[in-house]
């Protein structure tokens, strides 16, 4: 099969994992709450629901992050992944007791390690200038999964039948239904996933000084320069050029090579510079940024999303048909988001896109301050401060989510993108299981849960304006004019 087609069928295949993904959530999210009340859980149970999930996911992305790093082989990590879906979802339409239920969101959110690979994947796959509308259609889908599980949870609440000793009903049925789901998508996997090569067009055809930052290239541009480009993540000082009697060549400034590398020492090294590079590639100004910018705004998010269910309960006296309905328009808002951002990267840089979806949480969470925190006036009036708040909080999603995930691809180095697309979604782990936490026990104390969210938008939008300038896409640089700081090229991703 030609290169293109698998290429298309494989982003295809991408695409529908991010579906189901969002999918899952959709499907569960307006009914886990009453789920738990049958099963006589506390209000607490709500944010350790929905904590859990992201706690396994936070721990199995930089593992599977790494074992991309080492093999390549996606379509064995996510077939591996997907077993923890499958079992999970079965666990959670079991349901005999709150902490089963506990456990189910535990297990399947192991599967959603398999998004650091495919982001690795992806990053490797695609060209700078295309990776931010890619990763634009990516988030889109799964956009398309939170749209379409609200109306499937229209049909689901339907079912009541016995299935063998299990009971299916309105609670039950999401978990059954994405079981099934999951199984059918291995088979997807299996017969329309290719791991592709990283490029497409030969090496030779590339221009010079784009083949030797790739990974696992073979000629080096000028000679064998071992004692230059060492291993990923290692500063190695070159020996001073000598004279030449070619003053062409003594003009280049080149590095002297080595005849005979001595690799002993590099290898007695290793572990330490390996654990050099991992401080020296995530404490850098603009990854730290990057990885805030993750955390606050699936945070902030994760936050309003555990209240909205109780406050339309209490408000509104909404149940799961109108709640399902409230997660189906704001999917469809944030789709057109999506849509609309995947056309503003073509045309402006990922920061500006960063700077607007900035602005936009800090309207919303000012707007929720004002009028979320204690609702005044009459029913009418209350629900259009509701929806205005939620509109507002959604509209900048798209901008945050898309600008964060394709800067950060393109500072970090492309040798490690498995792991470091675990560790920048370790951290949104770590925030989708603080935010449900926060937002699940405040749900009586608005004003402190947002204006925590406020100080977090605040502190990101301080380090933001700061380390704006750094906010870039790595230059190409030529290895012959690039001697002391070769290491540190190399280390910060950019071709040399």
């Amino acid at each position: 099969m030609e290169y293109k087609r698998k290429k298309k069928m494989t982003y295809f295949t991408i695409g529908l994992i991010f579906l189901l993904s969002g999918m899952e959530y959709a499907v569960i999210l307006p009914t886990i709450w009453r789920y738990l009340q049958t099963l006589g859980a506390a209000p607490y149970f709500l944010g350790l629901g929905l904590s859990a999930f992201s706690l396994s996911g936070l721990l199995s992305g930089p593992l599977f992050g790494h074992w991309f790093d080492k093999t390549h082989a996606t379509k064995k990590i996510i077939l591996f992944a997907n077993l923890f879906e499958i079992v999970g979802n079965f666990m959670y339409f079991m349901g005999y007791s709150k902490w089963l239920l506990i456990s189910s969101r535990l297990v399947a959110g192991v599967g959603t390690g398999a998004g650091s690979s495919i982001f690795g994947f992806m990053s490797r796959c695609t060209a700078h200038e295309d990776r931010s509308t890619v990763f634009a259609s990516v988030m889109a889908c799964r956009q398309v999964g939170l749209m379409i599980g609200p109306a499937l949870n229209l049909f689901l609440r339907l079912c009541d039948f016995q299935l063998g000793p299990f009971v299916v009903n309105k609670y039950t049925a999401p978990g059954l239904f994405m079981c099934l789901m999951w199984t059918l998508l291995q088979l997807v996997v299996v017969f329309m996933f290719w791991d592709i090569p990283p490029q497409e067009e030969p090496v030779a055809e590339e221009p010079v000084g784009e083949g030797a930052g790739e990974v696992g290239e073979g000629e080096p541009l000028i000679g064998p320069c071992p004692d230059i480009l060492g291993s990923y993540g290692s500063v190695v000082t070159p020996d001073p050029p000598r004279p030449s009697a070619n003053p062409a060549v003594s003009n280049v400034n080149l590095p002297r090579v080595s005849p005979t590398p001595s690799p002993p020492p590099e290898e007695e090294g290793d572990s330490s510079s390996a654990s050099f590079s991992m401080s020296r590639e995530f404490l850098r100004e603009e990854v730290v940024v990057l990885f805030t910018a993750h955390f606050v705004i699936l945070f902030n998010q994760t936050a309003l999303e555990t209240v909205v269910t109780p406050l339309t309960q209490q408000y509104f006296n909404f149940g799961e048909l109108e709640n399902s309905i409230i997660y189906c328009i704001c999917s469809v808002e944030v789709i057109a988001g999506f849509l609309f951002v995947h056309w503003l990267c073509r045309r402006t840089a990922e920061r500006v896109v960063l700077a607007v979806g900035l602005i936009l949480c800090h309207i919303s969470c000012v707007w929720c301050l004002i009028f979320l925190a204690n609702p005044q006036g009459n029913l009418p009036w209350q629900l259009a401060e509701f929806i205005i708040g939620v509109f507002l909080q959604i509209s900048g999603l798209p901008f945050v989510a898309v600008a964060q995930v394709s800067l950060f691809s393109k500072v970090t180095s492309v040798k490690s993108q498995g792991l470091s697309q675990g560790v920048r979604r370790s951290v949104g782990g770590l925030a989708t299981i603080l935010g449900p936490l926060w937002g699940g026990g405040l749900t009586g104390h608005m004003y402190i849960m947002l204006g925590l969210m406020m100080a977090l938008l605040a502190l990101f939008a301080i380090m933001f304006s700061f380390s704006y300038p750094r906010l870039v896409a790595p230059t190409v640089v030529e290895h012959a004019d690039c001697s002391d700081d070769c290491g540190e090229c190399r280390a910060r991703g950019l071709r040399v």
